[in-house]
């Protein structure tokens, strides 16, 4: 049987713990915690990025964070607190709960951007056009 989008919605919400923008605030200045952005890059382009945070697309997620693979980046460790965002939550809720899948235990999804925005977080500006990255 085919499992839906709404399926997949329920069962990363009910595995991975939502957070507001002032409880991601707290654990950010802890040590042994990692940001990730699973936006795209020209979301990210367009409208900046949590303070600090990895850029990692959604569709290189998986990639980055296994060890075993060949583009495994070595930021993502098991022993972190990981907080992921998008523009709405629905991409980060999907990631985290992949995350989950792949072994790492502290996942936690703070939402949208916009929301962290709204709330006062600290953003990286995004990148001007023409400029180097």
């Amino acid at each position: 049987m085919a499992t839906s989008l709404k399926q997949l919605m329920e069962a990363a919400n009910a595995a991975v713990p939502r957070i507001t923008p002032a409880d991601a605030r707290q654990m950010i200045g802890k040590d042994n915690v990692l940001v990730i952005d699973v936006r795209d890059a020209p979301e990210v382009e367009q409208n900046g990025k949590v303070a600090g945070a990895l850029h990692v697309s959604r569709g290189m997620l998986e990639f980055r964070a296994d060890p075993d693979s060949p583009y495994h980046d070595k930021n993502f460790a098991r022993d972190k607190t990981l907080i992921l965002y998008c523009a709405s939550g629905g991409r980060s809720a999907l990631s985290a709960k992949t995350l989950k899948d792949l072994g790492y235990e502290h996942v936690y999804n703070l939402g949208a951007f916009k929301d962290w925005v709204e709330s006062g977080g600290a953003v990286d500006k995004p990148i001007e056009s023409g400029m180097p990255r």
